[in-house]
């Protein structure tokens, strides 16, 4: 490989290149030569950035974390238009997309990850599940405070039956997402 190759945002691109090898490859396939070789740089280039593999899987998991905050800013956006089960239905298919379900498995089977995770973010929870569940409680909040749900609602039990059963709808990755329908037909059975 060559060494003399330039990368404008060496850490992004990295990320974006273990994106594309996790979703081909799943977690097992995540390896530092698959991520510099599908980034087209040398191992080394990841190595100057990140002290070894582990602090670069827990960049990157906090990367994609922070993107999901910022739809979850979306989903707050959303409290008082549409329909409730509409609104947490795409929320629920892009909290759970493609990437943030790779990235469970990862943060799952990886103990090294999982022990930075929590060194880098204090007061447990697992990464991507944490946004989800934070996203999902704090739109649900909004939309009792509107009078959309009922005003004795328990949103913890709503949250969780809403993350975990999301959860296990998209975990499937061989047969790809869930239908949309089947999506709204588990939302509208959680809330009503």
């Amino acid at each position: 490989m060559p060494t003399g190759v330039h990368l404008r945002d060496a850490r992004q691109q990295l990320f974006d290149a273990a994106e594309r090898v996790l979703l081909r490859d799943g977690p097992n396939g995540l390896t530092s030569r698959a991520v510099t070789d599908e980034a087209g740089c040398a191992k080394g280039v990841l190595h100057r950035h990140f002290a070894d593999f582990d602090a670069f899987l827990a960049g990157l998991v906090l990367d994609r974390a922070a993107r999901l905050e910022a739809q979850a800013g979306a989903l707050r956006e959303s409290a008082g238009t549409g329909t409730v089960a509409a609104n947490l239905t795409e929320a629920l298919t892009t909290l759970f997309g493609p990437i943030p379900m790779a990235i469970i498995p990862l943060i799952t089977f990886r103990d090294e990850l999982r022990a930075r995770l929590r060194q880098a973010r204090p007061g447990g929870g697992m990464a991507i599940l944490s946004e989800a569940t934070t996203a999902i409680s704090a739109y649900l909040a909004d939309e009792r405070d509107r009078g959309r749900i009922a005003a004795d609602a328990d949103l913890d039990s709503l949250t969780l039956s809403l993350v975990g059963g999301g959860h296990l709808l998209f975990a499937d990755r061989d047969s790809g997402p869930p239908e949309a329908a089947a999506v709204s037909r588990f939302v509208t059975s959680v809330i009503d």
